[in-house]
């Protein structure tokens, strides 16, 4: 073969090879970048780009995020608590469908993907910050339910209901007799294969620092960056002192081992005696503990702004498709409002799974609109493959492309909590739920239901968000249609998965 030729076939692998890396920079660039931000707890009239908000509530910069995308006053959670509602969210999957019982512990079985995982085999990198939890195996590397062992490259954050906000420091779980509980939680955080201790800081803004760091990094691939934070979830007195000046409220002491008296049946000097004291009404009266999750609340919108700014300071803000959801209706006991919706978390009441939403992705989502559909959590994991151009591949998945619109006018909705249930297809709901508010009394911010039974109830939600006007013994037909849709469902598909 003569030089020539040589060169000749020279120039075309290169030429090829640059043409397939540029192929693959140019695949990777059209793909957006994904930011899911969970929110824990959050009252469904708390989120100020909602119409019908409470005036007393200010969340700017969630209002920027909704101003550059879409929001949705009907988007529902598929449990009233955390954890199934968290496995719900990152499998596009009812978890009843494994948890048949419809647990607080349905856990993440081996043969569900993740959102995480559908990404990291597509390409992207992926980390999660915050809180992970999935109702069981708390404070373990070495199960599926961690983050590494479910598709995310990096972790850092805590597995359990809750942590505190201020102590996050190796050196107060070596002084408290009891810092892993499942709820009552402080010290260290998990990142990655071991634990990183945080002397000083608060927890919400340690989150989005890190968020921010991840963000900034230089990387070849599009990334999806789960930011699970723990606001407004109780502690939720704990907040920075600019804001409780803001709202006007007086600190509250830190949990200190040495000074801790009992409460309840906790033992003294127990992190669980002094998270039980402070997370219901009595300590802490019903005016100041609104006062006190606004705050909590202010404090985390302020971070959601930051990392809103570091996008667009990063120029990613035109090309990041950024998901917002509170986890699960607003808490009884936290001052959360949920108006005009009934109860809250802990029941199947519209207060309980009915939640703030919003979808902002410049480069596709229409600036400033409003979805009026009923759309759900589920929803989420398809809407995200979609737009990263990802085949879904695991089964059965119960949600749909909310960029497509999922909100048909006469699609299901099921959900199972227990010994209770509910069901949906278009205004109708169809309920068997009763009055819960978990420990203690609810504050006066709370509103009641109309039945604390377990009868059927029927509600035109259309009409009736607050669930106030039982239609049921007007219309036996609509009941009995409801209650065969959501039996046929159960019976088709609890156990498949």
């Amino acid at each position: 073969m003569n030089q020539s030729i040589k060169y000749a076939i020279l120039s075309v692998a290169i030429a090829i090879l640059f043409g397939c890396s540029a192929q693959k920079n140019q695949s990777n660039e059209q793909r957006p970048n994904v930011l899911l931000i969970v929110s824990d707890d959050q009252g469904y009239a708390d989120f100020s780009p909602f119409q019908n908000h409470s005036p007393e509530v200010s969340t700017p910069n969630l209002e920027r995020l909704a101003e550059s995308g879409m929001i949705f006053p009907q988007a529902y959670t598929t449990a009233p608590v955390c954890s199934p509602s968290r496995a719900g969210l990152n499998t596009g999957k009812y978890q009843f469908r494994w948890d048949e019982k419809a647990s607080w512990g349905p856990g993440l079985p081996d043969t569900v993907k993740t959102i995480a995982e559908y990404l990291k085999e597509a390409g992207y990198t992926t980390a999660r910050i915050g809180k992970s939890d999935f109702g069981t195996n708390y404070h373990r590397f070495d199960v599926r339910e961690y983050p590494l062992n479910h598709g995310y490259d990096e972790f850092l954050g805590f597995s359990a209901h809750a942590h505190d906000y201020w102590l996050n420091s190796e050196e107060i779980a070596q002084r408290t007799p009891d810092p892993n509980g499942t709820s009552a939680h402080l010290g260290p955080l998990m990142h990655n294969n071991t634990y990183k201790s945080y002397p000083k800081g608060y927890l919400t803004d340690i989150f989005t620092d890190e968020a921010i760091q991840y963000v900034k990094t230089k990387r070849d691939q599009p990334f999806f960056l789960t930011l699970a934070y723990n606001s407004v979830h109780h502690v939720i007195h704990e907040v920075p002192q600019k804001y409780l000046d803001k709202y006007q409220v007086k600190p509250i002491h830190n949990y200190d081992p040495d000074s801790m008296e009992t409460f309840g049946n906790q033992p003294p000097g127990s992190y669980s005696a002094y998270y039980e004291k402070y997370t219901r009404l009595g300590a802490i009266q019903d005016e100041d503990m609104r006062k006190y999750y606004l705050a909590n609340l202010n404090c985390l919108d302020d971070n959601i702004g930051r990392i809103l700014d570091a996008l667009k300071k990063e120029g990613l803000d035109k090309n990041t498709l950024i998901v917002y959801i509170s986890d699960n209706g607003g808490s009884p006991i936290t001052g959360a409002l949920n108006a005009p919706l009934s109860a809250g978390k802990y029941s199947l009441w519209e207060g309980g799974i009915r939640v703030p939403m919003a979808i902002s992705w410049p480069a596709k989502v229409k600036a400033g609109s409003t979805n009026t559909g009923y759309v759900s959590a589920v929803d989420i994991l398809p809407t995200i493959a979609e737009a990263a151009g990802v085949t879904l591949t695991d089964g059965t998945i119960d949600g749909k492309n909310l960029l497509a619109d999922a909100s048909g006018s006469d699609r299901l909705l099921v959900w199972k909590w227990g010994n209770t249930w509910a069901v949906r297809s278009g205004p109708w709901k169809l309920t068997n739920t009763n009055e819960s508010w978990g420990k203690g009394r609810p504050s006066n911010y709370y509103i009641k239901p109309i039945s604390n039974d377990l009868s059927l109830k029927l509600f035109n939600l259309e009409n009736d968000p607050g669930e106030r006007i039982n239609l049921a013994e007007q219309m036996p037909e609509k009941v009995q249609e409801l209650q065969n849709a959501y039996t046929n469902w159960c019976s088709e598909n609890i156990g498949k998965y």
